[in-house]
This record gives structure tokens, C-alpha cells and sequence, in this order.
């Protein structure tokens, strides 16, 4: 017979607080996904995006993808989800992203991974929680680089006591340069691009810097909704779901994952920019403040800035600042206010995307 063992070796994980973490670590995250269109109708239910590219396989097909892509964002999600487990698990909040590309198109039937290294550590002055920095990179399953980006969260300390590391704080991109953009974007055939069906006759030229738009409509989020799409990526972090433990918290509820923000302003801005089909890149992002169940969610956007892109006469970039508002419609464009933000603003966003010309 086998003896039994002195010690039982731990099975579960508690998962990785600012202590754990070292510059230069590099993780492979477990369980990779494959995507399927039941994943693409699950998302298209929980936010209503209606851009015809991600919608529609004739039409992707007539202007030169070989069938409707992934929707963006729920690749960013997926991929992020990916992460959380080894990152963010015992995050107090993730803060910002910057330098994210989205590199390749996704289609129903690709399979996702991620792996991320640990670029900055800085403990908080609390000595209670310290700031991880790591860049993530999303695979596909030929080992195609589908989306990379960097994103900064507080992860909690197990040990209040223990010494703080050497503070290393990366220097991050402002703005991801326009030559940059596009990867994830064929050539498309814009004679075949059907403006009716989009649902807008507006492009590239049509728009112009320091132009404001009121995306106008409104959502309010459930608290099904938000844990069902949060399930959707496979997002395991504990703010979004243990109703129990998360009572006894700061907020005394459950937080909204911050990536729900983003999609339901991006839902939204298809009033406005129906032909703005590809989000290219994200140049910087901050959860201003939480999301709860209950609240309604409002957006809008200004155009910072028009790229051409170089050797490509099909499609132009708009660099947007896109504004999500909770419980406050955003037909006076709320923003900042004194030092810092009106009170109602819970994402500010800097974002490239791409429209026909």
C-alpha cells in the first residue's frame, strides 16, 4: 500500500497579491478559448453593438473580409479575461490601459490565449496595496499576435508588513502612432461599402477635429447582465461576482467589470459613428469611477484627431475621446470639472478607429 503523504500539498490557489509579482515575470494564462458564433450572439444580447462588419457575413464578405469578424471588444475581453486569474484576482481595481493594438482579425472558430509580463511594480503609500504594471498579448492558434496591450490594476498585499520592491514605473505611449494602425483591417472595397445598410452616410471625410457628439441613447445595467457577461470571458475576479464577501467591502456590493463600461459606450456610439467599424487601437483608458447594477449608462465623443494611414487609400482614422456618464445624459457633454471629473463620468477613453473614406 502507499503510505499516506506527512504534508497534503495545497490544490487550490489563492492567486498571486503584490508581493508575488517581480519585473520581467512572464506568464502563460491558463485555459485557452475557442470563439464561437454562439459566443458573438451571447455578446451582440448583452450590448446590442450594431456595426454591419461584425453583424453581417455578406456584408463583411462584399467588402473584402472573408466573413464577419469578431467583434473587436469581445476579443479584448476574452484575452483580458485570460489574464485575470494570474493578475487581478485579489485587485482592489484595475486603473487604465494604454498601448493596446488590436494586430489580426478574429473570426467564429479561432482559439485564444494570452500570455503577459510584468513591466512595472510600485507599492502604494498605505503599505496595503501596491500597482502592478503588465503588458498582455492574445494568440491565436497559429501563434498569430491578435491584440496586445498594457494595463495597470491595485492588487492587494498579503502581508501589510512586508518591504515594499524597487519602484519601477514604465514610460508608456501617449498615442499609438498612425502608421501602427490597420493590421486587423484588410483592404476593403469601398464602392461595394453599402452606406444604407450601414446605417450611417457619414466617413472618414465627413467628420472634423473638435467635433462633439451626443451618442444620445441610454442602458441600464442589470445585475444578471453584467455577471453573465463577466461568465462570457471567463473573468474571475472576485469584486465582480461573491455578492457575500463583496457586502462586507468598501462599496458593499458587487462591482461592474470595467470592460462593460466600455462596451455598452461603444454600443452607444453607433449613433454617431455607424461606420466607424474597427476599433484599431487604444491609446489610453481610466475607470473614473465604479458601475453598479441598476445604473444607466450614457456616452459621448470628440474627435481628437484624423490620420491617414500610410500606403492606404480605403480607410481613414479617427482618434476619439469617448465619455461614459452613469445616470447623467450627455446632451452638455460632461467631462471634467475643477482638478477632476463631473461626478457622473465613469470611463474616459482614447481610442482609434477606422472608417471607410
Amino acid at each position: 500500500m502507499t503510505p499516506h503523504p506527512t504534508a497534503v500539498v495545497p490544490k487550490t490557489q489563492p492567486g498571486r497579491f503584490f508581493e508575488d509579482f517581480r519585473v520581467g515575470d512572464v506568464i502563460r494564462h491558463a485555459t485557452p478559448r475557442t470563439v464561437t458564433t454562439g459566443d458573438v450572439a451571447l455578446y451582440t444580447a448583452l450590448y446590442g453593438p450594431r456595426f454591419a462588419v461584425q453583424s453581417s457575413d455578406a456584408f463583411a464578405a462584399a467588402i473584402g473580409y472573408p466573413r464577419s469578424p469578431v467583434d473587436d471588444l469581445l476579443v479584448f475581453h476574452i484575452v483580458f479575461g485570460k489574464t485575470v486569474p494570474d493578475i487581478s484576482i485579489n485587485a482592489v481595481a484595475n486603473l487604465g490601459y494604454a498601448a493596446c493594438r488590436f494586430l489580426a482579425p478574429v473570426y467564429p472558430g479561432d482559439t485564444l490565449s494570452a500570455v503577459s509580463e510584468v513591466i512595472g511594480l510600485k507599492e502604494n503609500s498605505n503599505g496595503e496595496t501596491g500597482v502592478v504594471h503588465v503588458r498582455s498579448t492574445g494568440f491565436d492558434q497559429n501563434g498569430t499576435a491578435v491584440l496586445d496591450y498594457v494595463r495597470w490594476v491595485m492588487v492587494r498585499k498579503r502581508d501589510k508588513a512586508s518591504p515594499a520592491p524597487a519602484e519601477v514605473v514604465p514610460t508608456l505611449p501617449r498615442v499609438v502612432a498612425p502608421e501602427a494602425l490597420g493590421d486587423a483591417c484588410p483592404a476593403i472595397d469601398v464602392e461595394a461599402y453599402d452606406a444604407a445598410l450601414a446605417g450611417s452616410s457619414f466617413r472618414f471625410d465627413d467628420y472634423a477635429v473638435g467635433e462633439t457628439i451626443d451618442h444620445v441613447d441610454g442602458m441600464t445595467v442589470e445585475e444578471a447582465e453584467h455577471q453573465i457577461a463577466t461568465r462570457l470571458y471567463q473573468n474571475t475576479a472576485k469584486v465582480h461576482f461573491d455578492g457575500h464577501r463583496q457586502a462586507q467591502g468598501r462599496f458593499g456590493k458587487r462591482l461592474i467589470y470595467g470592460g462593460v463600461v466600455i462596451s455598452l459606450a461603444r454600443a452607444l456610439s453607433f449613433n454617431g459613428f455607424g461606420n466607424a467599424f474597427h476599433i484599431a487601437a487604444i491609446n489610453a483608458g481610466r475607470h473614473v469611477a465604479p458601475l453598479f447594477s441598476g445604473d444607466t449608462v450614457y456616452a459621448w465623443s470628440e474627435v481628437l484627431e484624423k490620420a491617414d494611414l500610410p500606403g492606404r487609400d480605403d480607410v481613414g482614422a479617427l482618434r476619439l475621446r469617448m465619455i461614459a456618464t452613469k445616470n447623467k445624459p450627455c446632451d452638455d457633454l460632461p467631462f471634467k470639472e475643477g482638478d477632476g471629473y463631473d461626478p457622473s463620468v465613469i470611463l474616459d477613453l482614447d481610442l482609434w478607429v477606422l472608417l471607410p473614406r
